[in-house]
């Protein structure tokens, strides 16, 4: 009997086992950090006092300050880490390339933009410039694409473009806080840098609903999403209907950006980092969509709690995770132009 089957069997096995300890202990990690989200803080509460707020109880002080001010920031970070994991990793995997993070190809600059445009200029707030961000982002990922088309969309020409629309607008953003007033542009930094300060449930079941449809799509996708790595023409040879699967992917990514970004921010490289650090931990042979949301998830709730908690001021979560990533993108630079550009 051969041996090469047995191989191929118990290397399959072993991966399998890999990913399901690697997306164990992630969940068990976001768990803690979720947790510590609500225990730690100018008062610490014990997880008893915790679970009884939850549970509806009327604890003193616990209640309204566990309840009122720490579920909801907690949740908001969960889920906004979770949306731009998956939506960081979904444009990563369909484009071959860990650069193509949306806050590198200028999706998250579109939604940033509309939105301090829509405080500064428009005088808007609340939902309306959640609006204007969601709809900015998926009109610029819009134009990205249509002009990144060339007889089908190669990844490089759409990252060198998203680039250069991310600096157009990002020089949007430059002139509309120049002519901002001094309130106005208060309003527009700490919505620009990226924050959980804002966190309330108007903002957390949105997202919460955003996320329950649009992630169960991009599963749904992430068989014909890995046969993409393979070339158009290939995926296309294996049944994978190639623009329509882009096509949805994008939308359903887009989405999930744009909604997370509207609620917290623009949190710098989250969707960038996420991807990266979960294709290294988990191994190659697997769909990396919900590994990259649970990491999202734990570096944003972690961001969070040392922003707040650990560096003698309080910093938003936003100024956390860019001194984090702008050192990994600068490796990523260097692997890239080294190694080529897979995850």
């Amino acid at each position: 009997m051969s041996t090469v089957p047995v191989t191929l069997v118990g290397e399959r096995r072993r991966r399998a086992t890999r990913r399901r300890s690697v997306l164990g202990l992630l969940a068990a990690l976001v768990a803690i950090a979720f947790a510590a989200s609500l225990m730690i803080g100018h008062t610490l509460y014990g997880p008893v006092d915790v679970v009884r707020v939850i549970l509806g109880q009327d604890v003193p002080g616990a209640s309204f300050t566990v309840g009122d001010l720490r579920v909801p920031r907690a949740s908001l970070g969960l889920l906004a880490g979770l949306a731009f994991g998956i939506g960081g990793v979904t444009f990563q995997t369909m484009l071959r390339n860990p650069l193509a993070a949306p806050d590198v190809i200028g999706i998250s600059s579109g939604a940033s933009a509309a939105g301090v445009f829509g405080i500064v200029v428009l005088g808007l707030s609340g939902l309306a410039v959640s609006l204007v961000a969601v709809a900015a982002a998926l009109g610029v990922a819009l134009l990205i694409y249509v002009l990144a088309w060339r007889d089908g969309v190669l990844g490089s020409r759409l990252v060198l473009i998203g680039i250069g629309i991310a600096a157009m607008l990002d020089s949007v953003v430059s002139w509309v806080l120049v002519r901002a007033s001094q309130w106005d542009l208060q309003t527009a930094m700490r919505w620009l840098t990226g924050s959980l300060n804002a966190a309330s449930w108007e903002l957390v079941v949105p997202l919460l609903a955003v996320v329950l449809l649009v992630v169960p799509v991009l599963l749904a996708q992430s068989r014909p999403l890995e046969l993409l790595q393979l070339g158009d023409d290939a995926a296309a040879a294996l049944g994978v209907r190639v623009e329509r699967t882009r096509l949805v992917v994008i939308v359903a990514a887009v989405l999930l950006i744009a909604c997370a970004t509207a609620a917290a921010g623009p949190i710098a490289f989250v969707a960038f980092l996420s991807g990266p650090v979960a294709a290294r931990i988990v191994g190659p042979g697997a769909s990396l969509l919900v590994p990259a949301g649970l990491v999202g998830a734990l570096v944003v709730l972690v961001a969070d709690q040392i922003g707040q908690w650990a560096l003698g001021t309080r910093y938003p979560v936003g100024v956390v995770t860019g001194a984090l990533g702008a050192p990994f993108l600068v490796y990523l630079l260097a692997r890239t132009h080294r190694f080529g550009g897979s995850l």
